[in-house]
């Protein structure tokens, strides 16, 4: 390994129980220069670095040489490594919503790091803090020190995160998965902050991700895992440029890629005319009522049979507030027509009997899926509602025979949510919602937190069953790729105003407004090399 290294493994290994998960691991990460770690989900890639920084439970067991600069790491007590993570050693782990205390506020949850490593309190650590906010861009820095972790958008918890884990100056950023669930624009910012503070503090970075598009952007060398292994190793230019493993060559080639079939049915399923969605602000003592807030303004909506719509943005644009309103399962003014019937008038039982013609598969299937029910009560308890007259037999064998229409083996029948990885649950979502045969399905970022290969087939799946069915889609998502790749047509969505809605090739490729220009650069299709 070089000596001049900030951090380095060789040899390194980690197992559980005596089962190896990462063998023979060697990398090593210089001053001012990002290595990305990459790979799918599996792959060892969080292990990895958990493991190199002591952070496995104690049925781990790792092996191999571990070295910050000079520092044999695997020679360090616990007392030792509390000196060196958080100090020397900074951490950004993927989702901030679990990693920030929500009983702390954001001043006393930087001000703890603070104190540990370098003593301060009082007003001198809540100055700190101050200044730390402003460098990671944090807007209003004096409201949000005393500000909690819910009352933060995803991406200014992020941002607090960062400012956390480089609050002691480390020489090494651990950066796990930092952009996952962010928009396109959002993740822009915060890899170009990322790159800002390592060029600044002259940190190294370990960025871990599964997106490789992200890697061919914003980091200099990458290291490919599959199944704990190294599979290549060098130059982001040259990794991607001439790939030598079977293995990064799939992953290079798992974008989302293709067009949907066009639909075959020119006829309107969905119709939405001055569509509105307001809600009410609480009124304060001795005041006026505030005017409502306008989640979406009212807008114009039309979508064929056997077409899909993507509806795109930002989060907070409106985008799973206007599908909740197209279900009648939010309140909105405006009139919405489904296959020729006012569903806006109905009510009751009426619209009970129209729900099964219209579905949703949600964005985190492990939130979504009842965790003490096995995979054939989750898929058939629609079927049990909508269609009572059915025999156990009947929906068993319906139960069966659309598990193997999602790609799933009819023996996953009897087991349990838990037991499936993410790809898998999504899967069981789409089958529970088309196993009532609906006319709409409405998908919202059914994959924003799914590696691309997994992003992949179920793509190609849904655009399979749109085939087959003649469904139409309601596709909701911040990943442009992956609209691109399902959509016939596509609504920009900013603040609840419509910015711009068309022909979605002709929009995604040129264009007319700013900010679905931003979003488009953002997300690195503007960029021919993406």
């Amino acid at each position: 390994m070089s000596a001049d290294a900030v951090f380095s493994l060789n040899d390194f290994g980690v197992a559980f129980d005596g089962v190896p998960v990462v063998e023979a691991l060697s990398l090593r990460i210089h001053r001012g220069e990002t290595l990305a770690l990459v790979g799918e989900s599996g792959s060892g890639k969080s292990v990895s670095a958990l493991g190199a920084m002591n952070l496995l439970p104690a049925s781990a067991r790792v092996s191999g040489e571990r070295r910050l600069g000079g520092n044999d790491l695997s020679r360090l007590t616990e007392r030792d490594w509390r000196g060196v993570r958080g100090n020397q050693v900074g951490f950004i782990f993927q989702e901030p919503m679990t990693s920030l205390n929500p009983l702390h506020t954001i001043a006393k949850q930087i001000g703890e790091t603070l104190r540990l490593h370098q003593g301060l309190g009082g007003r001198q650590a809540r100055e700190r803090v101050r200044e730390l906010l402003v460098q990671v861009k944090l807007p209003r820095p004096d409201e949000l020190l005393d500000a909690w972790p819910h009352q933060l958008s995803g991406g200014q918890r992020q941002r607090v995160m960062i400012a956390m884990a480089i609050a002691n100056n480390p020489r090494l950023l651990i950066a796990d998965e930092p952009t996952t669930a962010l928009d396109v624009t959002v993740q822009k910012e915060i890899l170009a902050l990322l790159a800002d503070l390592r060029d600044r503090h002259g940190m190294a970075m370990l960025f871990i991700t599964h997106d490789l598009n992200l890697v061919r952007r914003h980091a200099d060398r990458v290291c490919v895992l599959y199944r704990g292994r190294v599979q290549e190793s060098g130059p982001v230019a040259e990794v991607f440029g001439r790939p030598r493993s079977d293995y990064t060559r799939m992953l290079l080639a798992a974008e989302p890629a293709g067009r949907p079939a066009p639909p075959d049915n020119a006829a309107q399923l969905l119709e939405a005319r001055k569509l509105q969605v307001s809600f009410s602000r609480p009124k304060r003592l001795f005041s006026r009522r505030p005017a409502p807030f306008v989640a979406v303004a009212p807008l114009d909506l039309h979508l064929g049979r056997g077409e899909t719509l993507g509806i795109v943005g930002e989060s907070g644009s409106g985008k799973t507030t206007l599908a909740m309103a197209l279900l009648r399962l939010t309140s909105s003014t405006g009139e919405i027509d489904f296959a020729g019937e006012r569903l806006d008038r109905m009510t009751g039982n009426a619209l009970r009997r129209r729900r099964r013609r219209f579905q949703i598969v949600f964005q985190d299937p492990y939130g979504s899926l009842s965790p003490r029910l096995p995979v054939a009560d989750i898929v058939s308890e629609g079927l049990r509602f909508h269609h009572p007259q059915l025999d156990d037999a009947e929906i068993e064998r319906r139960v069966a025979a659309t598990l193997r229409e999602v790609g799933l083996p009819e023996d996953c029948a009897a087991r349990y949510p838990h037991e499936f990885s993410g790809g898998q649950r999504q899967r069981i979502a789409v089958a529970r919602a088309i196993i009532l045969e609906p006319e709409l399905l409405v998908l919202d970022e059914p994959t924003s937190a799914l590696d691309r290969t997994v992003q992949r087939q179920l793509v190609e799946l849904l655009r399979d069953l749109q085939a087959k069915r003649g469904m139409s889609y309601l596709f909701i998502s911040h990943d442009l790729a992956v609209v691109r790749a399902m959509a016939h047509q596509v609504m920009v969505l900013k603040d609840g105003q419509v910015v711009e809605h068309g022909d979605c090739m002709q929009v995604l490729g040129a264009p007319r407004s700013d900010y679905t220009r931003a979003l488009v650069e953002a997300a690195g299709l503007a960029d021919p090399d993406a």
